[in-house]
């Protein structure tokens, strides 16, 4: 995608080769290799020769990931030479509810600083405001996703399963004190490097929690097999709790290497979870809808059977089965909540090891090889997430605006801005 229009900075764009600048800022020569998905300019002579010094081995740009709002590849940022992912956010202003939840997902990247989410390292530079109808994003590149290692040959023993669930219950701790819930917790959104650090992504069908219970939110949220049983009987309103259930889902998942609740449509899938939580009381089912109370009532009554997940893997011990019975809760007033899954036992050695060897809170010491632990293990927001400014857009030209003028600001001025080379055979591809 070709940058319009003049700017105050000199520009450069992501490649596998790097340009250099001949004249003044502003008239730059793109690089020639029309392969590369960025070209590379500098601004100035002393930057190109520092561009030289330090050759990027050649890596192929490829796409590692498709979503309902966008598509991720991997490709190289010429300024370091570092691999990183770049989404592309298309189709932006189609309408004003897409292009609210666009901006709300760059707001929440740029502002997450937390080692267990995924967060916005830069934005390429958008074009003139006339021609911006679509966002790049660069994220740090994760190697994998806990979707493929449970579909894979790879062992995963009880360590694995309880350092990866405690990142995933200390990412989302982090979310839930700014009032955020993720609504979309599965395994194909926790980013998973060969080290065991894991990541929360994917903030598209991410919210601000509704405080006030009167006001609506969405059912089309979560992924049907990860889904809370409110939102499957029709509950207008719900909270954090969601959340809490999907990370339960996922749980059993890593333990069992199976999806627990794996149904075909709604009415299965609640068929599938009363099979073995039993019949849900009057009081579980306060938040339903009155269609859904009426179906569950008129089905045979059902006796819980959590013993089963016993058998479903020798790894579930009793420590892990009374956690899951905890998080699997038909009532969403009675489930855990993330703090309370935090301290329960079944995490203990999962959190010893996270900041033993893993995490970037706690260090070594050089001299001494002692291990110097952080105050706080989980730390949370220091401000919650401000949704205010979404009252605020009344149409899709204001949101278009703000969103131009947020990416602007965003722009590091001790960093050289980067921007699309459309000659690219690679970016040709991306595009489509």
């Amino acid at each position: 995608m070709a940058v319009v229009g003049p700017s105050r900075h000199s520009r450069v764009s992501m490649s596998l080769m790097q340009g250099s600048t001949n004249g003044p800022v502003g008239n730059h020569q793109q690089a020639s290799a029309s392969q590369q998905f960025f070209h590379a300019q500098q601004q100035s002579h002393h930057a190109a020769q520092s561009a030289t010094a330090h050759p990027v081995d050649y890596k192929p740009d490829r796409p590692i990931g498709y979503g309902a709002f966008g598509v991720v590849w991997a490709v190289t940022d010429p300024r370091d030479g570092r691999r990183v992912a770049l989404k592309k956010l298309p189709n932006v202003f189609q309408s004003l509810v897409s292009s609210k939840r666009v901006f709300r997902e760059l707001k929440m990247l740029c502002n997450f600083k937390h080692e267990n989410v995924l967060s916005a390292l830069d934005i390429l530079q958008p074009p003139h405001l006339d021609f911006f109808q679509e966002i790049y994003v660069i994220t740090e590149l994760m190697q994998s996703d806990l979707h493929k290692i449970i579909v894979s040959p790879q062992q995963l023993s009880p360590d694995h399963i309880k350092v990866f669930l405690y990142q995933i219950l200390r990412g989302l701790k982090y979310l839930h004190s700014a009032r955020i819930l993720h609504r979309d917790i599965k395994p194909g959104n926790l980013l998973v490097n060969s080290n065991c650090i894991l990541k929360i992504c994917d903030f598209g069908l991410a919210r601000v929690e509704e405080p006030d219970e009167t006001k609506h939110m969405t059912q089309e949220v979560v992924t049907q097999y990860y889904r809370a049983p409110e939102i499957l009987m029709g509950a207008k309103h719900y909270t954090s709790a969601i959340d809490v259930w999907s990370v339960g889902c996922i749980f059993a998942e890593l333990v069992t290497r199976r999806i627990l609740f794996q149904g075909q449509d709604t009415v299965q899938q609640l068929e599938l979870i009363t099979d073995l939580l039993g019949t849900p009381t009057m009081e579980d089912m306060a938040h339903a809808c009155p269609a859904a109370r009426s179906h569950m009532l008129i089905r045979r009554m059902k006796k819980p059977s959590m013993s089963l997940l016993y058998s479903l893997s020798s790894l579930m011990t009793h420590e892990a089965v009374h956690l899951i019975s905890q998080m699997l809760v038909f009532n969403p007033d009675k489930r855990m909540s993330v703090m309370d899954a935090l301290v329960h036992p079944y995490i203990d050695e999962g959190r010893l090891r996270y900041h033993s060897c893993m995490c970037k809170c706690c260090f070594t010491v050089p001299l001494t090889g002692l291990r110097h632990f952080c105050m706080d293990y989980e730390p949370v927001a220091p401000q919650t997430f401000d949704d205010k400014w979404e009252k605020k857009m009344s149409n899709v030209q204001q949101v278009k605006e703000e969103l131009h003028k947020f990416i602007g600001d965003q722009l590091s001025s001790h960093r050289v801005p980067l921007c699309i080379n459309p000659q690219s055979a690679a970016f040709k591809s991306f595009s489509r």
